[in-house]
């Protein structure tokens, strides 16, 4: 057994920790592992509905109220999406639209 120190601070600090925990872990192929430990249900539900946010804002097709009805999740919560784009480059904005619709899962 290896001897550990403690100290008075937490070891993961940054968001770029947390982005290669999960890069590592999908090199694993153990990135879901990694999400139903950090992630409750109720927060990967969240994240699904954020990923149709997004998809669905840059898709343009609706409204952020028919976003918001198709989702069943709040007209706040359409808005901080749309919030967060508004912070995005065209090019980042094109590169998303184009990565999600790529990715989309066949229906």
């Amino acid at each position: 057994m290896t001897a550990t120190t403690t100290t008075d601070s937490p070891d993961f600090t940054e968001w770029q920790n947390v982005l290669d925990l999960i890069r590592y872990a999908s090199a694993e192929q153990r990135d879901e592992l990694l999400f139903q430990v950090l992630l409750t249900h109720d927060e990967r539900e969240a994240l699904i509905a954020r990923v149709n946010i997004v998809h669905e804002l840059l898709n343009g097709e609706r409204s952020q109220r028919k976003i918001s009805e198709l989702l069943g999740v709040g007209v706040a919560t359409i808005t901080r999406g749309s919030n967060e784009l508004k912070h995005q480059d065209d090019d980042t904005k094109a590169w998303l639209a184009n990565f999600l619709a790529q990715n989309k899962p066949n229906q």
